[in-house]
Order: structure tokens, then C-alpha cells, then sequence
């Protein structure tokens, strides 16, 4: 193979991968640790996985309605099965995903119940942000009193839950 197109390839090759399509597969949830995280067993077996719900910032578990959104996917998704749509792993090495539950969108589900915002990326709207606006305008969950504190600036000015029954 001459030489400038195995350089060709070697350059083209992250570009492939980054292009790749997200892996789908299914799961059973089998615990909840906060708003925007859980662990599910795929159904191929295997050790447990740590996902982190993609496009949205659930409260702290020691935040103002932490507890109300893990109780929630607990409510819902313990010991059911879902869907797993991996977008690779974020800065804490969990897998972030978009997770369905018998056809919903559950980072959606969450933030138009008011129990998580819509994760906003350099002053750009998050992938939920209509309805984070119509849980806003119906004062649901989080939004019910006033504004609520983002939980990047809940860490910033409380640094983390951990010890407070949820960790990340």
C-alpha cells in the first residue's frame, strides 16, 4: 500500500469513528442513583452499566427536588426494561445515552415534568428547551416557586451531594 494512502486512512479513521451512528441496545434498570443517572443490566447479560441521561441536568439529590426526580424514575423505570441509545461516555466515564421507556423519551419526560432542565451547552438551548419552556409556563415540579438553581451553580456554590444518599 503506498505510503500516502495509509496516511490517507490513518487521518480518516477518527473522522470515521466520530461519524459512527449511536449503538442502540436494550436493558433492564436496576438502580437509580439521582435525576439524570441509573444503571441498567443489558439484555445480552453482563455486568451493570452506569448511564447518564443525555440532554438534560436533573437537581441534586440534596438539592430542592432531587429526591422528587429520583423517586420519579424509580417510580417508572426500576426493574422495567428500556432502550439504550449510547452516545459514548462523558467527563465521569458513564455511559451517556438517551434512555426510552415503552416508546417515551425519558430525559423529555423529565424535563416537561418539571424535574430536570434541559441541558444547555455555550449559551445554546438544549435539546429539550421547549419543553422546559411549557413546564415553566405550567409552574410544574421544579418551577412551581420562583426560580429554581441550575445544579451546575448548586455544586458551584455547595460543592457535591456525595454523603447525602446520591453521588456522582
Amino acid at each position: 500500500m503506498p505510503r500516502r494512502l495509509l496516511l490517507l486512512l490513518l487521518l480518516a479513521l477518527p473522522l470515521m469513528a466520530a461519524a459512527a451512528p449511536p449503538r442502540t441496545w436494550t436493558a433492564t434498570v436496576v438502580h437509580v442513583t439521582d435525576g439524570d443517572t441509573l444503571w441498567v443490566r443489558p439484555s445480552t447479560g453482563g455486568a451493570s452499566v452506569q448511564l447518564r441521561v443525555k440532554g438534560i441536568d436533573a437537581p441534586e439529590i440534596c438539592q430542592p427536588h432531587g429526591l422528587q426526580a429520583r423517586q420519579a424514575l424509580e417510580h417508572h423505570l426500576l426493574h422495567r426494561p428500556v432502550t439504550v441509545v449510547d452516545h459514548g461516555r462523558d467527563d465521569y466515564d458513564r455511559t451517556l445515552a438517551r434512555v426510552q421507556w415503552s416508546g417515551t423519551d425519558v430525559g423529555g419526560w423529565l424535563v416537561f415534568n418539571g424535574l430536570a432542565w434541559s441541558h444547555r451547552y455555550q449559551r445554546r438551548p438544549g435539546p429539550y428547551d421547549s419543553l422546559e419552556q411549557q413546564a415553566r409556563q405550567a409552574r410544574r415540579g421544579l418551577w412551581a416557586a420562583g426560580r429554581p438553581m441550575e445544579p451546575r451553580a448548586f455544586r458551584k456554590a455547595h460543592g457535591s451531594c456525595e454523603g447525602a444518599g446520591g453521588a456522582r
